[in-house]
């Protein structure tokens, strides 16, 4: 196959697109900062005054899902490696099931802002204060990873200055999360989602027109050995198998939709727990129709470029260029839809980036502010919080330039959350599952954990995987119009998968470096989840965790589960809800208990608040 090797460039009715789609994110965070009365307290600006119904919310937290990371990152993964990333689907739908019955009862009955309040609650102060210091930690590097992303796309498809781009997208998210709360990112996400549909279904229609049509993709992608649908291959050193995608998979999307506040800050938002459930398992059909539009991009690169790789080619200079060269390519007769599609890879930043502002801002408001100023009113806190959204988001701005040293984007994301959500997941977990544990074996536990998914993953950083790890298919550039000599025609499949600064070359492999190191990246999770929950059983059991007299309410219990059949009862009323809703026009059972929480003047848990 001849391909091109001019590809189009921008021109004006793409500056308008995409152009359109920030004033229009701009204007709804405007809108928000007003409309009725604008963001008054604290509660208004970081919870929406918990009053979101489920279909919003549920698309707020599709579009954060789908972030410049999926939009560049997952078709340039199956394209390198194959199909099997669609075996997600299937861990996409157990992490909602935990989420949705294990983790948001306890949260929503207890009516808390910060998911880090709970440890408190559970345990102590410390265990509390240290689980924020990691989310902070985390969602500041992950913010920058996304960040960095579309800002790629940007200079690659336009030429546009690569830090220019990285800091106007920081700067429009932080406006409108600054004006607007949480009201903001939600409704931006809804519009968001949109963009991000269109901007992949003008790439897969126009893929499938040129193409010769589906079938040519899909034929294509069998003959080059890319539906590689089914590995069952147990070795947990694979990068991708089934067994990895569902255990890893499942450890590591649980440590996000379950315990991370940027997404369980927006389901508890929602004025009932029925309407909190509800949105994430709507949520989950956009994660199903998410999945299959960019394993389909991903399969439709292939048949492009089949025969000539432009990575290997040096037409891109990484695998994360590889969309923004497709759409360029495949959609340059068309003025104003390669706009679309970096509008689309703009909007899942602008959506993640929002709501990991917005949750940062709540975290260090209500765990770090909050019970140490407690004479402060409800509108200082409110402007505390929008001051700490824009102390944020130059942050994460900053963090950008560390992203860039992290080599492939998808791997970097989910290795950051793997390290750093999987020991949190085992921390909640461990509250949340093991009546018996204590704050001193959560404590022992959580620094572990974290320990142990640190060595992991920064080990893997610094000695990646080989080859036989990692399953690269092969690519070839046999169709293209330059001469290459018979050396380069495999280079790609003989390259390490990371890109990554941090890696030392030249070093005698050992076997630390070949297993533990060589480890898939999905199952970083996983072990910080489990280290942190088995070191903190066995340190809870002899310190005297079976002696202490715990609270039900901060454990899941059986009555967490009959109380989803409450729906059919006539007088639809949920069997947690012991006391008479105040003014205010919501229906969260324990919305109105917060402000007591922080008012007594023990500062502990007494395990008598409602």
């Amino acid at each position: 196959m001849d391909i091109p090797r001019g590809i189009g460039t921008f021109v004006v009715w793409d500056y308008v697109v995409f152009a359109g789609m920030l004033v229009i994110s701009a204007a709804i965070g405007i809108y928000y900062a007003f409309a009725g009365g604008g963001q008054q307290t604290s509660k208004d600006f970081l919870m929406g005054g918990r009053r979101m119904t489920a279909v919003p919310v549920a698309l707020s937290l599709t579009a954060s899902f789908m972030s410049a990371v999926t939009v560049l990152g997952t078709p340039s993964e199956v394209y390198r490696f194959g199909a099997i990333f669609s075996i997600f689907a299937f861990t996409y739908f157990f992490v909602v099931v935990i989420s949705a019955e294990v983790f948001l009862p306890v949260f929503y009955k207890l009516g808390i802002t910060s998911t880090y309040e709970y440890l408190e609650l559970r345990f102590n102060k410390c265990v509390r204060l240290c689980g924020t210091v990691l989310f902070i930690f985390q969602t500041i590097l992950y913010t920058g990873i996304v960040i960095y992303a579309p800002a790629l796309a940007l200079n690659q498809v336009t030429g546009f200055d690569l830090w220019g781009a990285v800091v106007a997208t920081g700067v429009v998210c932080t406006f409108y999360c600054t004006l607007g709360g949480l009201k903001a990112v939600i409704w931006t996400d809804v519009f968001q989602v949109g963009i991000m549909v269109a901007g992949f279904a003008s790439v897969i229609i126009q893929a499938a027109v040129i193409q010769g049509g589906i079938s040519t993709i899909l034929n294509d992608a069998y003959n080059g050995g890319r539906l590689n649908f089914w590995n069952f291959n147990p070795n947990p050193l694979q990068r991708h198998t089934f067994w990895t995608i569902i255990i890893g998979g499942t450890f590591t999307w649980s440590s996000i939709y379950g315990v991370n506040q940027s997404q369980v800050q927006r389901y508890i938002s929602c004025k009932s727990r029925f309407q909190a459930k509800l949105s994430l398992y709507i949520n989950l059909v956009g994660l199903w129709a998410i999945l299959t539009c960019s394993v389909f991009c991903g399969l439709a690169l292939y048949s492009r470029y089949r025969d000539c790789d432009p990575w290997t080619a040096k037409k891109v200079s990484a695998p994360d260029q590889l969309m923004p060269y497709l759409v360029l390519d495949i959609l340059q007769d068309y003025p104003g839809l390669p706009g679309l599609f970096v509008a689309c890879a703009y909007s899942g930043t602008l959506s993640t980036v929002s709501s990991s502002i917005n949750a940062l801002a709540a975290v260090t408001v209500e765990d770090l502010i909050k019970p140490y100023f407690r004479s402060l009113s409800e509108r200082s806190l409110s402007w505390i919080s929008q001051g700490m959204s824009v102390v944020y988001g130059a942050l994460c701005i900053g963090m950008a330039a560390l992203a860039s040293l992290m080599g492939a984007l998808l791997q970097a994301a989910l290795s950051i959350f793997g390290m750093v959500g999987g020991p949190l997941m085992g921390l909640f977990a461990l509250g949340i599952l093991v009546p018996f544990a204590n704050s001193i074996g959560a404590l022992v536990g959580l620094m572990a954990g974290f320990a142990t998914s640190l060595w992991v993953g920064i080990g893997a950083q610094m000695y990646p995987p080989l080859p036989e790890r990692t399953l690269p298919l092969q690519l070839d550039i046999q169709g293209c119009n330059s001469t290459y000599n018979e050396t380069n025609l495999m280079t790609t499949t003989e390259m390490p998968f990371t890109t990554s600064v941090f890696q030392i070359h030249n070093v005698q492999r050992t076997p630390l470096m070949d297993n533990w190191y060589s480890l898939s990246y999905l199952y970083f999770s996983t072990v910080g989840t489990l280290v942190t929950l088995l070191v903190g059983i066995l340190v809870s059991l002899p310190t005297g965790g079976r002696k202490q007299n715990l609270d039900p309410r901060y454990i899941l219990t059986k009555e967490d589960f009959l109380s989803n059949f409450d729906i059919f009862k006539k007088k639809h009323v949920l069997s947690y809800k012991s006391h008479p809703v105040e003014d205010g026009g919501t229906d969260n059972p324990a919305f109105n208990h917060i402000e007591l929480n922080f008012s007594d003047q023990s500062g502990k848990s007494n395990g008598t608040r409602l």
